[in-house]
Order: C-alpha cells, then sequence, then structure tokens
C-alpha cells in the first residue's frame, strides 16, 4: 500500500502504491488512515493523489504544519513533478496545456477552451517503444484529474486510464515522481521511481527516468 520515504519531525513522505484509495471507503481502509493506523499518530493531509496514481505524498504531523503546508501549495511553493506513459502520436510532444476545467459525465472532467482559471500543465515527452510515449508532467495549477485530461486532450489518454479511454493495461501509468519545497528554512528534494507496472519498470523506461531525475533543472518549454 506504501513505503516511507521520509519521517521527518513535521512531516511524513511515502510513496503511495497504484490502485490504492486516498480516503477509506467501501469498509476498507485509505492509505491515510491506514499509516495513522500502522504508526499511532494523528496525520493531516495536505495534498491528495487519484487511486490509480502512484507516488510521493506527503501529509502533516501538526493542524499548524499542515496550515504551512497548505498555504505553500496554494501560492504554488512546493515543486511537483509526475510521470505517465501513454500509447500513440500526441498533437504535439512538448509545451503547455491550457485552459479551464469543467465536470463531465461519468466522474470525468473536461478541457474548456477558456481560461477564466485555467489548468496550467507544462510537459516533456520522449519514446521509450514502438507507438509507446514517457511524459514528464508539471502542474502549475492543482485541478482534480489534471493530467489526466491534459494527456486525453492532446489525443493520448494515459495507459490503463479507463476513465479516459485509455488503452487496457496492469495499472494506471501516472506517478508522482518529484516533491520539493523549502519548509522551515530547510530545502527538501524527494525523487521516486515506479515500483509497479510492466512498462514502468521497462529498462528503456528507467533510462528516460534518470535522465529527467533532476526535473527542475531541466530546460521547460515557455508558455506562447
Amino acid at each position: 500500500m506504501y513505503q516511507i520515504v521520509a519521517d521527518e519531525d513535521d512531516f511524513l513522505v511515502i510513496a503511495k502504491s497504484a490502485n490504492v484509495h486516498f480516503h477509506s471507503q467501501d469498509g476498507s481502509a485509505g492509505v491515510m488512515a491506514r499509516l495513522e493506523q500502522d504508526l499511532a499518530i494523528k496525520l493531516y493531509s495536505v495534498h491528495r493523489l487519484d487511486s490509480l496514481t502512484s507516488g510521493l505524498l506527503l501529509f502533516a504531523k501538526s493542524s499548524r504544519a499542515a496550515a504551512e503546508f497548505t498555504e505553500l501549495f496554494t501560492q504554488h511553493k512546493v515543486q511537483k513533478y509526475y510521470v505517465a506513459l501513454a500509447k500513440g502520436k500526441p498533437k504535439k510532444k512538448q509545451g503547455w496545456v491550457v485552459g479551464d476545467m469543467a465536470k463531465s459525465r461519468r466522474s470525468m472532467y473536461k478541457l474548456l477552451r477558456t481560461t477564466e482559471n485555467p489548468a496550467l500543465t507544462q510537459f516533456f515527452s520522449q519514446s521509450v517503444a514502438e507507438g509507446l510515449r514517457l511524459y514528464l508532467l508539471k502542474p502549475l495549477s492543482g485541478k482534480t484529474h489534471q493530467l489526466r485530461v491534459a494527456l486525453a486532450s492532446i489525443g493520448v489518454p494515459i495507459l490503463g486510464d479507463k476513465l479516459y479511454g485509455g488503452a487496457e493495461s496492469d495499472r494506471g501509468y501516472l506517478h508522482a515522481f518529484s516533491l520539493s519545497f523549502s519548509f522551515r528554512g530547510k530545502e527538501y528534494r524527494y525523487l521516486s521511481y515506479p515500483s509497479q507496472g510492466e512498462t514502468f519498470t521497462a529498462a528503456d523506461t528507467i533510462k528516460q527516468l534518470q535522465i529527467w531525475s533532476e526535473p527542475e533543472k531541466l530546460d521547460w518549454p515557455k508558455r506562447k
């Protein structure tokens, strides 16, 4: 269900497994409840991951720390990078996906042409196999399903993301790869390579992830 990446005085960082709910539901404990139970401590959520998404997730250990982290997330001072795999040829191989988001059918969201309060996503991509590309995604806003909608909108829904039309696979191929921030005067940076999914752990995918292992130093595409 999870692996502990860092256990600090004020916060905890874990790598969540794929197909694990954040909140408890259907009578089974979500990852936060399981952590509180296993560690016998009270935790405070400051951001979330979809059930299909694996990777880095941060929890505060006090209401004061939670308020500070919430402010950091609100001000976009926490750098988050995700990786995803998708089949097919995208409308563009790198750049920005920008647009307002609205609820659609069946718990889905859709990207609109308007930009009043837009979801903002920067991305790179690289071919890792015939008909398969790896995407490095930098969300500059925190909308529900933002990255799943972003890739679907450029014609390449995430592999295994059945809700948005992704090809059938052994998991949904979206992973929270890197997390960095400054908290109480100290810099923190965490990196988590995906460990689940045959295609995420393939040699060519891992090789490209290693090239992207310091995403904040890459020359990100400018917004046109």
